[in-house]
């Protein structure tokens, strides 16, 4: 995160985000951004199923940190996600649940 660059979330620096391990890790690139419907949350997944057990709670800015990329997706409205094939393909976004499958040629 660019420090002369403003906070680009509606949401502050310090607001609860839910990764995961393997992602932090390196083992699994990021892929899914959920901002959930019922609370708000912000979810930053690789699209794979997840257990509970695999969850990690960071900050915004934290995640923010860790792939500055995504801050081009600070402006997505609640209940909407946001997906890509790989790191550094274009993200596409539609309202509600991601697709089941993260290629590609997926759609929702």
């Amino acid at each position: 995160m660019d420090p002369t660059r403003p906070w680009p979330f509606p949401d502050p620096p310090g607001t609860e985000a839910i990764t995961l391990d393997r992602i932090l890790s390196g083992d699994s690139p990021l892929r899914l951004v959920s901002h959930d419907e019922e609370d708000g949350a912000w979810q930053f997944l690789d699209g794979e199923h997840v257990f509970e057990e695999d969850a990690v709670v960071v900050a915004l800015g934290e995640i923010l940190q860790f792939d500055p990329g995504l801050a081009e997706l600070a402006d997505l409205p609640v209940g909407w996600s946001a997906w890509r094939a790989t790191p550094g393909a274009a993200w596409r976004r539609a309202r509600g649940d991601p697709p089941t499958t993260i290629g590609g040629g997926a759609s929702p």
